[in-house]
């Protein structure tokens, strides 16, 4: 998520570059100008700084794993490559060079995608193994992917054209095409899917409408809009956990909250009100009005709003049940991550409860880390030439390897894992219940 200044109202902070929140909405991972941090968000008056990363400066991408100790960084310094750490024990796990520039990263338990320009490469997270390698992908200059962090249904969606909003669903289990799904008329902004991997929601460059599909029929479920008078970016989209919710952030001053809900037919009847017999006039007038016409009146609007004091800054949005309430959070890039309350019986203007800041660094001590950097900064070596089939590990092989490893923790009979991509002792990213679990026999 890079970030560009407004010309009004608060400013990009000069240290940060990036921000995502990690597959449960726990934790928020900042890229910035030394490094990165990940925070901790299950309390609303506080928020905790669990790490702070200083491996490599300049950080435009970092990923959690959940809440284990495995973390994925790419540096502007080397695009190309990625990093993958324990940052508990302050040990590299592995790290890959691509051919290109690396765009955005995906994870969950099974699968770890980095997706690039014109393709995509799906790896296996348990042993880094590279499994796919999807060439020649519709040119996706954002790296726009969304995977499902339900890995028992790994669906990676993708845009499958440059030129309409077509997606692409792709089983990253079982390696094939899932469905195609011919989702708006201009190119994709935005993709997300829900926390069971079940539904999909996604938004055109116009931004004007957000449409939610099953998955893996790619059946249209819902139909919001979110404004008529000007096209936006939508620069994040997030279901709640139960998916009974939707937020949407853009480079507007507004972000929304969509409710999804079935309006049947037995309920409107036994609440007869004006609205909805205005409704159901509108319903019946609609089918002799143009199709854009009649489509605009069966789309939801939105259930909650939150005014931002800001415009034109980059954010993502989550929402989250942070001490047993609804709450969105809103990690914008003036330095800010801002907590509302969310009323989900009435809906309406949330309530901002919290506003931390991301740095406490001064803007002195910034610019002399900078100027420190610059001086120790040497010119980095051109990295070779990688076949485009596959995504090569930096470091030389070893000749000394590991067994394969499956769920159960025990070495199986399998593939060998070089154990150069690997730190020395095993791999534990949870302290309660080992994820992946690395055996230590050597073949």
């Amino acid at each position: 998520m890079e970030s560009q200044e407004a010309p009004d109202g608060p400013e990009v902070h000069r240290g940060f570059i990036c921000a995502s929140f990690n597959q449960d909405t726990t934790s928020l991972s900042v890229g910035t100008k030394t490094g990165y941090q990940l925070f901790s968000v299950t309390a609303a008056e506080k928020l905790d700084c669990i790490h702070e990363g200083v491996e490599c400066p300049d950080v435009y991408i970092v990923e959690r794993l959940f809440s284990s100790s495995l973390v994925v960084v790419v540096s502007l310094s080397m695009p190309q490559r990625m990093n993958v750490y324990h940052f508990k024990k302050g040990t590299e796990i592995c790290n890959y060079s691509y051919s290109n520039n690396i765009l955005s990263v995906r994870l969950n338990r099974q699968r770890l995608v980095v997706c690039l320009e014109e393709s995509i490469y799906i790896h296996n997270i348990k042993d880094m193994k590279l499994l796919k390698t999807l060439l020649n992908t519709p040119i996706n200059p954002s790296g726009l992917c969304a995977l499902s962090v339900n890995h028992s249904n790994s669906y990676l969606a993708y845009p499958g054209s440059a030129t309409i909003g077509e997606i692409t669903v792709y089983d990253a289990n079982s390696l094939s095409t899932v469905t195609l799904i011919q989702a708006h008329d201009s190119p994709l902004a935005a993709l997300t899917f829900n926390a069971s991997g079940t539904k999909l929601a996604s938004a055109s460059e116009k931004g004007t409408v957000i449409r939610v599909f099953s998955i893996p029929e790619g059946q249209r479920l819902f139909e919001f809009r979110r404004g008529m008078k000007r096209y936006v970016s939508i620069s994040s989209l997030s279901f709640s956990a139960d998916a009974q919710f939707l937020c949407a952030s853009s480079n507007t001053e507004t972000v929304h909250i969509f409710k999804l809900e079935q309006h049947s037919p037995s309920q409107e009847e036994e609440s007869p009100t004006w609205s909805a017999y205005v409704g159901k006039m509108f319903t019946a007038a609609s089918t002799y009005l143009p199709a854009q016409v009649s489509d605009m009146m069966h789309q939801d609007r939105a259930f909650a709003t939150v005014r931002l004091n800001m415009f034109g800054l980059k954010n993502i949005c989550a929402l989250a049940t942070i001490q047993k309430l609804p709450r969105l959070l809103v990690a914008s890039s003036d330095g800010y991550l801002y907590i509302y309350n969310v009323d989900p019986q009435d809906g309406g203007e949330c309530v901002l409860v919290q506003k931390h800041r991301l740095f406490d660094t001064s803007e002195e001590q910034v610019e002399e880390k900078e100027e420190e950097k610059l001086e120790d900064d040497s010119p980095q070596p051109v990295g070779q030439s990688y076949a485009a089939t596959v995504a090569l590990p930096s470091t030389p092989p070893s000749s000394t390897t590991l067994m394969g490893y499956s769920e159960d923790g025990g070495a199986q009979k399998g593939e060998v894992i070089p154990e150069h991509e690997f730190a020395e002792s095993p791999v534990c990213l949870d302290d309660e219940n080992e994820f992946p679990p690395v055996s230590n026999q050597s073949n």
